[in-house]
């Protein structure tokens, strides 16, 4: 199902918004300085080509460590991405997710539109996985949580 959700996708618009991502990180490429928003730029542009069974997730969320995207500067960083690049994109994201959701059958590729919205908002930090290693990950946070909680007590 996620294949063909995926082609779908691909074919009747995907294409367009992940063009959108590629070309803002070929600008972020561009200026040298950019080059971190490029790179997420391109992570992202791979999703928004191909989002049905993946899903964002923070990168210190997945491997339960702290890196310089999800820190202070990764925070830095997305705010300087959403005044330069990050607005423009979820504009684009909603408005095709507005078009996709006046047909019925729609619906699901709206779905997916806002959810690349709100990445697109703030992508620093933040890398691609399947939903089942988003979900064992998330998992795996919980239960350590639950144990630092129970050792407090």
């Amino acid at each position: 199902m996620r294949t063909i959700g995926n082609l779908i996708w691909f074919l009747f618009g995907g294409i367009i918004m992940g063009l959108a991502w590629c070309f803002f990180g070929l600008l972020a490429f561009i200026s040298i300085v950019g080059i971190p928003w490029g790179r997420s730029c391109f992570v992202m542009a791979g999703f928004s080509f191909l989002p049905f069974g993946k899903e964002a997730i923070a990168r210190d969320e997945l491997t339960q460590s702290e890196d310089i995207g999800t820190g202070g500067l990764g925070l830095l960083g997305n705010i300087i991405w959403f005044v330069v690049a990050g607005f423009w994109l979820a504009i684009g994201h909603v408005f095709s997710a507005i078009a996709c959701f006046i047909t019925i059958i729609g619906i699901p590729f709206s779905l997916q539109h806002l959810k690349l919205a709100g990445i697109s908002i703030a992508p620093v930090g933040k890398t691609i996985v399947t939903k089942e290693v988003a979900a064992a990950a998330r998992n795996l946070n919980a239960e350590d949580e639950v144990a630092n909680l129970r050792s407090n007590t």
